[in-house]
């Protein structure tokens, strides 16, 4: 890295960040509590709140060296060895194209790439310092054939950018030396604004880790700022130590209250980045359970791929996408734009819904030809399974909404939906059933 030439481009970014106007307002996004979203932020999220599912892609040297993406940090290799790495992590022209297709190929309808990962490897064309995939790898903007490829298909396009930066001389030394934090906020900031100058529209940013400053020594709001400034359209998360337009829970599936849009963010297996040891995949059942799961309780799923050195797809991720896109084909429509949906207590099947139309989404599918949900305070006016059209009996008593003449064996794999018109929003109440519910008079 030229320590010199670095440090006249952060100068020049201070500089130009000096020049912009300041304002005593917060950035566009939700209102200062963070809990009510402004009509800004509605219209810039009206398009993810339909699209439910993206592709989370964690590509940088950690892939050359096929361990995991924390390694640099939980092995405490030192910065000269780690960045030999650079010699193995060469993705093939047109790697991104394949990650594009896959991810519209499994319904997904926009992607998250890692611009800039902890190990500090820029995956881009930039002027900030020279540790960058033109100068070093591919020796390619690698960001810039994602963003093609994504468009070609269709797909939105998002970058994830990590604050922490364990390779930068000043990413750890900010926290305790004011010239520190200076340079490398104005670096932060500088590399930002690249990202969202070079590219032209971008939708998403997805900052992560925000290790070892706050939000006042990262200057978040003015980061925001220049973001919005740049990108008046794009939506980011609230890693930046600010509320941000949504949540990110990780490895898990957390619905925000009040409203609070969010997104659950999970591995394929047990590794971000591409780790060849790592099998613990997870089956297309239990994706396809966790998208519906969020989109039931008014979330995204942000599933993650980690492309190979060679920026190959690994096998296995690819079989599991692929089964899941199946599945979207058919099925796609109960899970896109769905509202949130009361209704969600069943052993053997989870929820989504449209209006007044209640997906049951049926995951284990149980013998004998019938399937209750218990609790259902709406009328049911019709019911029918969705892939083979085939109608359904219904009979309720007010606890329970018994639905019956169902094929023994499941229509469709791995889970079959039935859908269920009612007579207004379905809503459950299981706790009218545990108190009312007369049990102990035989017969009843």
């Amino acid at each position: 890295m030229t320590l010199d030439r670095r440090s006249l481009l952060i100068a020049a970014a201070g500089a130009a960040a000096a020049q912009e106007p300041a304002s005593a307002q917060p950035p566009p996004g939700r209102d200062p509590s963070g809990d009510a979203p402004t009509p800004d932020q509605q219209r810039r999220m009206a398009w993810w709140h339909d699209a439910k599912f993206g592709m989370f892609i964690h590509f940088g040297l950690y892939a050359a060296h096929g361990r995991h993406e924390w390694a640099m940090e939980n092995e405490a290799i030192p910065v000269a060895e780690y960045q030999r790495f650079t010699a193995g992590f060469n993705p093939a022209p047109g790697a991104p194209r394949t990650w594009a297709r896959l991810a519209k190929a499994a319904g997904m309808k926009y992607m998250v790439l890692t611009s800039k990962h902890h190990e500090g490897f820029c995956n881009w064309d930039t002027k900030f310092t020279n540790y960058n995939a033109v100068q070093y790898g591919p020796r390619r903007d690698i960001i810039k054939e994602y963003v093609e490829a994504a468009r070609a298909e269709g797909l939105r396009v998002g970058f994830y950018y990590s604050l922490m930066d364990w390779h930068h001389p000043d990413g750890a030394r900010c926290a305790t030396d004011e010239a520190a934090r200076r340079r490398f906020v104005d670096y932060t900031h500088g590399l930002i604004r690249e990202l969202l100058t070079n590219y032209g529209k971008i939708d998403v940013l997805w900052y992560d880790v925000s290790w070892p400053l706050d939000a006042a020594g990262w200057e978040s709001e003015k980061m925001n700022r220049m973001v919005f400034a740049l990108q008046p359209d794009i939506i980011v998360n609230n890693r930046n130590r600010l509320a941000g337009d949504f949540s990110t829970p990780e490895q898990t599936i957390k619905a925000e209250a009040g409203g609070r849009a969010w997104e659950s963010c999970m591995t394929l297996n047990d590794s971000w980045g591409y780790q060849k040891a790592d099998d613990n995949w997870k089956s297309p059942r239990t994706v396809i359970r966790n998208l519906i799961t969020c989109a039931q309780g008014g979330g995204n799923y942000l599933l993650n791929i980690g492309p190979q050195p060679d920026g190959g797809i690994p096998p296995e991720s690819a079989r599991i996408l692929t089964e899941v896109g199946a599945w979207m084909a058919r099925n796609g429509d109960t899970i896109y734009g769905a509202d949130v949906c009361q209704p969600h207590t069943s052993v053997y099947a989870n929820f989504t819904r449209k209006g007044n139309t209640l997906y049951m989404h049926v995951h284990f599918w149980p013998e004998g030809g019938d399937v209750a949900i218990s609790g259902l305070k709406q009328k049911v006016l019709s019911a029918k399974v969705l892939k083979t059209g085939q109608a359904l009996g219904v009979a309720q008593d007010g606890f329970r909404t018994h639905i019956t003449g169902l094929p023994e064996a499941a229509p469709d794999a791995p889970v079959t939906v039935i859908a269920l018109d009612c007579d207004g929003a379905p809503e459950q109440d299981t706790l009218n059933v545990r108190n009312n519910k007369p049990r102990a008079a035989v017969g009843i």
